[in-house]
């Protein structure tokens, strides 16, 4: 199905249903109800029968799946490892975090006298505050499972 169509049906509690798919590797009706606490399990299988109509999942013997995976909404700002969701800012704040830790042990050691290295070491933690901002703020934009 082209994306335009998936990403106008892909919101509220189905969104919430495909984020827990993501995570968990397959969930049957009644977890997905019980763990959602939707109202009662055909609304949560209608959730579900309109995923597999979006072509992102797919059943076998009552059990669903994800088999194609759309990065849509608040989902474009997340990598998939395994079944767990990690903001993409995570990667960058934790880099800019050892860098200025390392940074900072070596100037100080070595640089203490040149003012040009604490303009650097003050970019660097606000680079890296700005990253761990993004990323929290990313982690707790995803749908609630």
């Amino acid at each position: 199905m082209k994306d335009n169509t998936v990403e106008a049906k892909l919101k509220g509690n189905t969104l919430r249903v495909y984020v827990y798919l993501l995570k968990k590797k397959r969930v049957g009706v009644r977890e997905v109800q019980r763990s959602l606490k939707l109202s009662n399990p055909s609304l949560a299988l209608y959730h579900l029968n309109k995923l597999k109509e979006l072509g992102l999942v797919r059943e076998d013997n009552g059990e669903y799946e994800v088999i194609n995976e759309v990065k849509v909404d608040v989902l474009r700002d997340f990598l998939r490892v395994g079944t767990l969701l990690v903001p993409r800012f995570v990667m960058y704040a934790v880099f800019f975090t050892v860098f200025t830790v390392y940074l900072a042990i070596v100037s100080f050691q070595l640089y203490s006298a040149v003012p040009i290295v604490y303009w650097l070491l003050s970019l660097l933690v606000v680079s890296t505050i700005i990253f761990w901002y993004e990323a929290l703020y990313a982690w707790f934009s995803v749908p609630s499972t």
